[in-house]
């Protein structure tokens, strides 16, 4: 099959006068339509194709939160809210929670895989190893510094299905962040109050990227930088941000942007209404809440790079690697997912010159 469009964004850089020719759900090439082909082709006139987008922090969709129903017909949900929005692959979150919920939540994606579902990458736990001092809407009674036991137990449960979890780097020791590495767990730091120093300590070992940057965690202060001054100052770390325009405003997100550059990616943080568990979301105008507190946003993928495009002013190709490529760069599938190329999925997304989703094609 052939799929074509006015301009084509690589990932890497736009192109005019190509194509994309797919076999079997495999890009094999990338060609000039110069080329003769005899493949039926799929063109779509006045609009970009583009990368299909990831989105590595989302609880729940239309009224079924994950933690509440850890179920395959919740992550089934849960993909059409992602795909709406032009996330082809999504890590269902859970937040600070029971043991026996977490046990359940990974039973839940063994048996979506088994049943062969797609576009859940595996499963982000947020806390419960986190610093109530930045709990934000998280349950304090359940945060705690974890033991060596307790971490070998729930990670030799999840081992294939849990693949990230959001730790509180000050309150674990460096003898667990060694044991998270040893299982290959993507570990990012949030709900943290470290200082500068110890955020970056973590940063120069082991820690991956950081969770939702400004929000839940030690601010920059020009007599203590924080982990945001240690984010900032970081050569590598990789930081997930939310655009919705209230968990941060978008004049900070620009200047996170100006000085982070390649190393700043979008997630959703969506949750969903709810009226059971811990967490009872309810939908205040186009934000949720949980008991007073900001608990999770009201957006998609495709909103989020609206948002960075419209209102946070970011050029659209990087905004569009900010929904994809970088985020697979952190799950380190982005060899598979995140460009245009060949040996690359076949999933894009086609965009008309208003920046209208068009198409999801998978």
């Amino acid at each position: 099959m052939i799929i074509s469009a006015d301009k084509i964004f690589t990932g890497d850089k736009w192109l005019t006068d190509h194509r994309i020719v797919i076999e079997n759900g495999t890009i094999t090439s990338v060609e000039n339509t110069s080329s003769n082909l005899s493949i039926e082709k799929n063109n779509f006139p006045d609009c970009f194709i583009a990368p299909a987008f990831i989105d590595i922090q989302i609880y729940g969709a239309y009224d079924k939160l994950f933690a509440v129903f850890p179920e395959p017909a919740t992550l089934k949900l849960m993909h059409q809210y992602c795909i709406a929005g032009g996330a082809v692959l999504h890590l269902p979150t859970v937040a600070t929670n029971t043991k026996e919920v977490f046990i359940k939540a990974t039973d839940a994606v063994r048996e979506y895989w088994n049943q062969n579902g797609q576009g859940v990458f595996g499963l982000h736990l947020e806390g419960p190893w986190l610093n109530k001092e930045k709990r934000g809407a998280h349950v304090a009674e359940l945060i705690h510094a974890p033991t060596v036991s307790e971490v070998s137990k729930l990670l030799n449960y999840g081992k294939g299905v849990i693949k990230m979890i959001t730790i509180a780097p000050e309150v674990c020791s460096p003898e667990i962040i060694k044991l998270l590495k040893s299982y290959d767990i993507i570990i990012s730091a949030g709900h943290s109050n470290a200082s500068f120093e110890e955020a970056v300590y973590a940063f120069d070992h082991h820690v991956d990227a950081v969770t939702h940057l400004f929000n839940a965690m030690s601010p920059l202060h020009h007599r203590e930088p924080g982990m945001v001054g240690a984010v900032f100052a970081h050569k590598k770390i990789m930081a997930s941000i939310i655009a919705d325009g209230y968990h941060v405003d978008f004049s900070a997100i620009r200047i996170a942007k100006e000085i982070m550059k390649e190393r700043l990616f979008v997630i959703t943080d969506a949750v969903t209404e709810t009226t059971e568990g811990f967490y009872k979301h309810s939908l205040n105008t186009d934000r949720y809440e949980c008991n007073g507190t900001l608990s999770g946003s009201a957006i998609n993928m495709h909103q989020s790079f609206l948002n960075l495009v419209q209102n946070a002013g970011i050029e659209t190709g990087e905004a569009l690697r900010m929904c994809g490529l970088y985020p697979a760069q952190v799950l380190r599938c982005d060899k598979r997912y995140g460009k245009i190329a060949p040996g690359y999925a076949a999933q894009f997304l086609v965009y008309n010159k208003e920046l209208q989703l068009v198409d999801v094609i998978l």
